[in-house]
């Protein structure tokens, strides 16, 4: 199964290079089981444009979708055998430690052809 997991922090968070250093072996180790599949760290969500078409009008505003004080940083995208696997590899994520994580699962079948 794939699950993605969305990475956020408040604006009081402040990483340092030990945090760096522990995210760049935790996704070495991560590319190195064969569980991560992708990710990468999000500009800030204050560069984000939301779009939404409503009465055929598109309509762009700036900002993240979200008015939460938690706004996502980053992504990975795992593959694993269950939730419960996934929310262990969460929880070994350095950031889970500084932040948060959400363990989101992929609806892989939606969409596919019967």
């Amino acid at each position: 199964m794939l699950f993605l997991l969305i990475i956020a922090h408040d604006e009081a968070f402040a990483p340092d290079d030990k945090l760096f250093a522990d995210i760049h072996a935790w996704i070495a180790d991560m590319d190195a089981t064969g569980v991560r599949r992708g990710g990468k760290p999000l500009r800030p969500a204050g560069d984000a444009v939301t779009v939404r078409l409503r009465d055929g009008a598109t309509v762009c505003t700036p900002g993240p979708f979200s008015g939460a004080d938690e706004q996502m940083c980053a992504y990975d995208l795992i593959e694993c055998a269950d939730i419960v696997r996934a929310t262990r590899i969460a929880a070994s994520h350095p950031m889970a430690a500084r932040a948060s994580v959400e363990v989101r699962p992929v609806w892989e079948d939606i969409g596919r052809a019967a």
